[in-house]
């Protein structure tokens, strides 16, 4: 798959993908890069450390989070993504389930739409992402954690999403899957989930793999957000071993460790 000028080969390596939140309230360091200097210094030090696609979220999705109106979100992510690019030499992936959001973050030059809703939010945002002809990742979210039959119905609400993407044009090879931890879900939902993450490749797609330093380290470990970083390498590391295309993650060089370990261990 071929993301901004990069081209990725999810099926032979996991890609890091480096997270940079210019919010006041991200559950995990909301504040530190709202700061354009402190925002371009920690992109530069994650890109050093081995960062392979930068995602930028303007609005906090953490629990009981506080919705942003567009032209808010807007404001926030439009200055970052425009200094990122005229920077650095490495593809963005904007962090937004909104459509116009996603059109103005397009045309400052963004590379992938990184949608928590998987299309469900916003009926204009596969449209958009079709018509910019970029790749895309499809979350797993649902607003309350109701199933019937828990593993089949995050496959199936991921199919939906899959849909809605494809019936607006959006092509095969355009399209990433993300289970969604943390989102929709129970502990005990994340926690079956990440330990049969191999049940997504029936889809068909490369997987995104998101648990840094989420509630379901915490809870495990009873560790606050700022002391997981050895429950995310755990994670990750199951995450390659399970065919996982890309883990997001705030702390690119320990987890960039993991990955080049584990992946070497599974020639053998």
């Amino acid at each position: 798959m071929k993301i901004g000028t990069k081209e990725f080969d999810f099926k032979k390596h996991c890609y890091i993908m480096g997270i940079l939140n210019v919010t006041p309230d991200s559950f995990s360091d909301g504040g530190q890069w709202n700061n354009m200097d402190a925002a371009l210094k920690h992109v530069e030090d994650m890109i050093n450390e081995g960062c392979d696609i930068l995602d930028i979220g303007g609005e906090s999705t953490r629990p009981g989070y506080t919705l942003l109106s567009d032209e808010e979100e807007i404001s926030r992510v439009l200055p970052v993504i425009e200094a990122v690019k005229s920077r650095f030499d490495i593809p963005i992936s904007l962090d937004t389930y909104k459509s116009q959001v996603a059109k103005a973050g397009l045309k400052a030059g963004v590379d992938l739409i990184n949608d928590i809703w998987g299309c469900k939010y916003d009926p204009e945002m596969a449209s958009v992402i079709a018509k910019a002809n970029v790749p895309c990742c499809l979350m797993h979210n649902r607003n309350e954690a109701v199933y019937n039959d828990y593993l089949k119905d995050v496959l199936d609400d991921l199919h939906e999403c899959i849909r809605i993407a494809k019936d607006a044009g959006v092509a095969d090879d355009r399209i990433i899957v993300d289970p969604g931890l943390g989102f929709g879900k129970t502990y005990e939902n994340n926690m079956e989930l990440m330990n049969h993450l191999e049940i997504l490749h029936q889809l068909g797609y490369p997987i995104l793999l998101g648990t840094s330093r989420k509630s379901m380290i915490g809870l495990t470990l009873d560790l606050p957000s700022n002391e997981r970083l050895e429950g995310t390498l755990v994670t990750t590391v199951m995450g390659v071993m399970k065919g996982c295309g890309i883990v997001r993650v705030h702390d690119v060089k320990a987890n960039k460790r993991a990955v080049t370990m584990t992946e070497k261990l599974l020639q053998f």
